[in-house]
């Protein structure tokens, strides 16, 4: 059986292809303006100003593309390779695996509730941590990291009388969900918006109603599916399988807790002390919301949730007080995009920061922390030279004066279908280009420079263009045989892709049925940022 094409050697052949290209289409070139809109400059293509100029063969340049790609997309590239190597450091101190293992054990607590107890308490415990792996995608863009939660709760799914495919599904699966349906994930909204020349996380609004929508469907399909597999065990297209699991897997999977040292709390003091200067320097942060506007001093609001929170973490071990840096770091990202309109490097400095601190709190030597460090940006690396790769084609597109005869023929081709059809044919085309490149991130640096200004051809908004490249990014990263990510995870869950693409293929279908449907309300009602 031949083997599929590595990603490099699929964006390969598609710049090869494109310089061929250059030689047969000719050249031609709109007219750019810059226009104010919601009080940022953008620069958007003149409609009716296509001329037809010569074109400029590309052959040699092919090579050239390839460096001009990776400058072009430098800051893309860099701050996808710190934000890798700074939750490599945070993933190596367990904290995240301890936070989640500590709310699960409270969750089955609660079963005294009578509410509770009605719900089930395993219900319960898999829609929390369903929707925490979901909040963890939809925020930071949550991927790769959760192959390392695969070994905890695949064995915690068994033993609560379900399979490993409900351990997958409720961390990759959820996380993935998330990350489609996302309202803040930095590796897509972030990098799609950023190239469309859109305000960061605009449109948050309607995307969190998206984000709602599609995440009640993914725990629907996983509790009906493990409501069967409780009462039926047999019944799970994993049952033998599993038998790996249960007979071999099954020891405890509760994790070693180190005490805070002096150390600990001097960080904890550094830190509090900082929060306060920075709570008298920026007293009033202004946050606009659709039309509503709210002006408070939210970063001393964070300040005294991180004294109280982590004076509490602290006390039960280092890793509480990770986990704790962990979701004030969240806050502040949420502040900071919102507030002070902070892009990639400003978000990349913060994980940074959280990084550095991380090592320092759980006693990482120097050394450690580099070695950590280029251990995350090595896991991560091959989607960051991707991105700087996609970028070459968009250099020979430029320089063979080829993208905008592109736009213009494809404009003019579907200029009678109507919205819907247009935007329906580019929700689509990410999700058939997705199959063979599974990286969001270097299909932001594909398609967004073209799709965006084919929006402005035909009327569309930028924010729907980009909303689309989301959900066609994303829904089909569950199936794709090239994504590596899933491949892993589900190596390390023991389940054969064709089992797991026969189980998921269903909830795919559905969830691309609905992200289409979900796609059509900003063509016909006002959203903010849309």
């Amino acid at each position: 059986m031949k083997r599929f094409p590595h990603t490099y050697v699929i964006v390969f052949a598609i710049i090869v292809v494109v310089a061929i290209l250059t030689w047969i289409i000719p050249g031609g070139e709109f007219a750019r303006k810059t226009m104010l809109v919601n009080g940022h400059e953008r620069v958007v293509i003149d409609a009716s100003s296509f001329k037809y100029t010569t074109n400029q063969p590309q052959i040699w340049e092919i090579l050239g593309a390839f460096f001009q790609g990776f400058v072009n997309q430098a800051g893309i590239i860099v701050f996808i390779l710190i934000i890798g190597g700074a939750f490599w450091i945070i993933n190596t101190t367990k904290s995240i695996d301890i936070g989640i293992q500590s709310l699960v054990c409270r969750i089955n607590n609660a079963n005294k509730i009578a509410f509770i107890r009605f719900l089930g308490s395993d219900n319960v415990a898999l829609v929390f941590i369903m929707l925490i792996f979901s909040l963890f995608g939809a925020i930071f863009g949550m991927s790769e990291e959760t192959i390392a939660f695969i070994v905890i709760f695949v064995p915690l799914a068994i033993s609560m009388g379900y399979d490993s495919i409900i351990g997958i599904s409720i961390t990759y699966l959820a996380a993935h969900v998330g990350f489609a349906a996302a309202m803040m994930n930095p590796f897509t909204i972030g990098i799609a918006q950023g190239i469309s020349q859109l305000p960061l996380f605009s449109g948050i609004e309607y995307r969190a109603l998206c984000w709602i929508i599609i995440n009640t469907l993914a725990i629907a399909f996983v509790l009906l599916y493990a409501k069967r597999i409780k009462k039926a065990p047999e019944r799970s297209p994993m049952y033998k399988l599993d038998h790996l699991w249960r007979n071999e897997h099954m020891q405890s999977t509760s994790l070693e807790q180190f005490k805070s040292t002096a150390k600990t709390w001097i960080i904890y003091i550094i830190l509090t002390a900082t929060g306060i200067i920075l709570s008298f320097k920026f007293s009033s942060t202004t946050i606009h919301l659709g039309k509503s506007v709210f002006s408070f001093n939210f970063i001393a609001i964070i300040t005294l949730y991180f004294v109280i929170s982590s004076f509490i973490a602290i006390r039960k071990s280092l890793q509480y007080f990770i986990l704790n840096l962990l979701i004030t770091t969240i806050f502040i990202l949420i502040i900071g995009v919102l507030g002070y309109e902070w892009y990639i490097k400003e978000i990349a400095s913060l994980f940074l920061a959280l990084g550095i601190i991380t090592s320092i709190v759980y006693g990482y030597s120097a050394n450690d922390t580099v070695k950590h460090f280029l251990d995350g940006a090595k896991d991560i690396l091959s989607a960051a030279l991707v991105v700087g790769l996609a970028g070459g084609i968009i250099v020979l597109l430029n320089d063979g004066k080829i993208i905008d005869t592109i736009l213009y023929h494809i404009s003019q081709s579907l200029k009678n279908t109507g919205e819907i059809t247009s935007v329906s044919l580019m929700y689509l085309f990410q999700n058939g280009l997705n199959i063979i490149i599974p990286s969001g991130s270097a299909k932001a640096a594909l398609t967004m420079p073209i799709m965006a200004q084919f929006s402005d051809l035909i009327g569309v908004s930028r924010q729907l263009t980009v909303l689309a490249f989301q959900f066609g990014d994303g829904f089909t990263n569950m199936i794709t045989p090239t994504s590596g990510v899933l491949l892993g995870a589900l190596s390390m869950a023991k389940i054969p892709y064709t089992t797991w693409f026969k189980w998921v293929l269903p909830f795919i279908i559905i969830l691309i049925l609905i992200g289409w449907l979900l796609l059509l309300p900003p063509l016909f009602w006002s959203f903010n940022g849309f």
